[in-house]
């Protein structure tokens, strides 16, 4: 009996150290189990690709009854715009990618249903650094477009198209040089630009509109380009963005310039509502627009002014 006891005791000693030998390693695993990996402060490898977006909807509804102020019965207008970016850089690479998208229409109880806004702006540049410096060898792409038919409405008379998808449609291809200090500005300058008007609309096409030859629907122009583009913050909760284009045709009347502006202004009022003011113009000397008679008029300055409040959704990588 001693002996039996004599050895439990050994064996619980033994046990012990083994035990106490042991603690510290089994708590060196599970302090390394729980610990956070974070990231090298020596990695300072830059981010090859930023991409990012804006999605944005504005709805407005308002209803009248036996109101004495008068007024339509009924109305509502929506304004959507997405805003898609994906900008590359790499060594002496940069390839910046942008989607502008917007459609929006209005319809009351006296108007009907009119469209407000509709807009396809793909822009695509890429550019190889000289000299390690801010110029570039760069070439752009852009194709711009709608979505659906648009009309001009007469007094007392029916409406008259006007537009139509792909009526009309531009593709311009503009190698050249531009200057890039840092990624909110950018000048592309080119004398040797490609430009392709496309009326992809049988009537549109037959009375040669936006200056296609009448029942052509392609129109070629070669010329000079220049673009102009920037954004800014201008606070926490505000930023700008804008493009200016402008074109010479070598082919027809050289001195009349073409011009492309747009414009956008983002307020941000809370973490999902914001404010959006968008400014465009255009002017073409080969768009004729049509007077309040419903008679072609000659070529003008096109301007577009939108303003609205609503739902915002942005992201980032």
């Amino acid at each position: 009996m001693k002996k039996i006891l004599v050895c439990a005791i050994l064996i619980l000693t033994a046990s012990s150290h083994l035990l106490y030998a042991q603690d510290p390693t089994v708590s060196g695993l599970r302090k390394e189990a729980d610990r956070n990996i974070q990231k090298d402060p020596k990695d300072t490898s830059a981010q090859v690709w930023k991409k990012g977006g804006l999605f944005s909807i504005n709805v407005n509804q308002g209803a009248l009854s036996n109101w004495a102020a008068g007024g339509d019965k009924s109305s509502l207008s929506i304004a959507s715009i997405v805003n898609l970016y994906a900008f590359y850089k790499k060594d002496k690479h940069i390839w910046d990618n942008t989607l502008d998208i917007a459609y929006g229409f209005v319809n009351t109880t006296s108007l009907g249903s009119r469209k407000a806004d509709d807009r396809f702006d793909f822009l695509s540049k890429y550019g190889y650094q000289l000299d390690g410096g801010k110029w570039y060898a760069s070439a752009l792409f852009n194709f711009r477009t709608q979505f659906t038919k648009g009309f001009s409405y007469p007094t007392d008379k029916p409406k008259v198209l006007t537009s139509n998808f792909l009526a009309p449609a531009y593709l311009l291809f503009s190698p050249g040089i531009s200057y890039q200090p840092n990624d909110n500005f950018s000048i592309s300058l080119s004398p040797a630009t490609g430009r392709w008007t496309i009326v992809n609309d049988n009537n549109l096409s037959a009375a040669g509109a936006f200056g296609v030859d009448p029942g052509k629907k392609l129109k070629t122009e070669f010329g000079a380009f220049g673009s102009v583009n920037y954004k800014a913050k201008i606070s926490e909760n505000a930023s700008y963005a804008g493009r200016v284009d402008l074109f010479s045709n070598y082919l027809n009347h050289p001195q009349n310039v073409d011009l492309y502006l747009t414009n956008m202004l983002m307020v941000k009022v809370s973490k999902l509502i914001t404010v959006s003011l968008t400014l465009d113009m255009i002017y073409d000397d080969d768009v004729k627009t049509i007077d309040s008679e419903g008679n072609p008029a000659g070529p003008k300055l096109q301007l577009k002014e939108l303003m609205g409040i609503g739902l915002a959704y942005r992201f980032k990588n």
